[in-house]
């Protein structure tokens, strides 16, 4: 059967992509922080499929590093959703260092991460799926948000610098770019919503189960309705 890691399933597009994922019949593992809502997408998730919870501070360099051991020691997923994303709405010149510096780590440093600790697995199969959720804002920039921004652009490049690795391996690696969610994230943004986490995972899971391998490399933008 189908095992999908999932981060940042908490709430808004995690929780979304992990609960459809489970509807298509996928066990899963559900990465993020210790919290309630972690717990019951665990539990509205676990009604349908396996599910495991890998508690985790994806800014901690050493704890993600042995969450992904810790999983690998069990299984090798045949999806992962590098879903978890953090921002903080200020002006460049009042974005501190360790602001700019956590947004980067939970952003881009852990999806890197994740991929480098499961591609020696995923290679040796010769399948799976890694698959990035960026943002619109890694095409269009927004203002006072510039360490979320700078994020979502490294994720872009970094994804299209994997998939040319990636090539002829039957691994794939893509990422989507979804526009104004209606989730908590997108408050005090100024932007109204456009989409729902839904809309974003459902083309999270065809990317994930259905879509052909000829998508390695894709970019897919979601600009909403």
């Amino acid at each position: 059967m189908t095992l999908a890691l999932v981060t940042g399933p908490s709430r808004g597009i995690g929780r979304a992509t992990a609960l459809a994922l489970a509807e298509r019949g996928v066990n899963l593992v559900l990465m993020g922080r210790q919290s309630a809502e972690l717990d019951e997408t665990g539990e509205l998730c676990a009604q349908k499929v396996q599910v495991s919870l890998e508690h985790c501070d994806l800014a901690d360099r050493t704890a993600l590093g042995a969450a992904c051991s810790h999983v690998l020691a069990s299984a090798v997923p045949d999806v992962i959703i590098s879903n978890a994303a953090v921002i903080e709405r200020r002006s460049v010149e009042l974005t501190s260092l360790d602001a700019w510096d956590h947004q980067l780590a939970v952003n881009l440093r852990a999806p890197f991460q994740i991929a480098r600790a499961f591609l020696p697995a995923l290679r040796a199969r010769k399948s799976g799926r890694i698959i990035h959720v960026g943002s619109i804002s890694s095409t269009l920039g927004s203002a006072n948000a510039a360490a979320y921004a700078a994020s979502k652009w490294g994720l872009t490049g970094f994804t299209k610098s994997l998939a040319e690795e990636l090539a002829g391996s039957g691994v794939i690696a893509l990422v989507v770019l979804p526009g104004s969610v209606d989730t908590e994230m997108l408050e005090g943004s100024g932007f109204a919503p456009r989409m729902s986490a839904d809309d974003v995972a459902r083309t999270l899971v065809h990317y994930a189960l259905d879509a052909p391998l000829a998508h390695n490399g894709a970019v897919i933008e979601m600009f909403g309705v």
